[in-house]
């Protein structure tokens, strides 16, 4: 079965202790120092069971694929964002086609209209 790029995954490249804070900002989005900083307080809050829920999402959760490493920056927004919000994600990326789209029909139209100077320069070019 191959990797899903929606699912949660471990962090074992950026880790400090086992991956999963690092696991929870790739996922979220959200700077990991923060959700660090979060799951010590918790930890000290709700001493021991914060730390029983991050050894039981440790061994719950698989290691992130290597073929996810070294992704650039925009795809790792698109990514948390399409985790965040499928729905809109998908309308996102319709409505980039639908741009494109709507541009390259007017180039279209341009190029092939009644205009007597870009006929010369392309008559020129051949």
């Amino acid at each position: 079965m191959s990797a899903r790029r929606t699912k949660f995954y471990l962090d074992k490249r950026n880790r400090k202790w086992l991956g999963v804070c690092a696991g929870l900002a790739d996922y979220t989005g959200i700077d990991v120092t923060l959700i660090r900083v979060g799951v010590v307080i918790l930890t000290f809050v709700t001493f021991p069971w914060a730390l029983v829920a991050y050894l039981v999402v440790n061994w719950l959760a698989n290691d992130k694929p290597g073929e996810f490493y070294g992704t650039s920056r925009e795809d790792e927004k698109f990514w948390q964002s399409v985790r965040a919000r499928p729905g809109a994600s998908v309308r996102d990326v319709r409505a980039r086609f639908r741009d494109i789209d709507r541009r390259i029909a007017d180039i279209e139209a341009h190029v092939t209209s009644h205009n007597s100077a870009l006929a010369r320069e392309i008559d020129a070019l051949r």
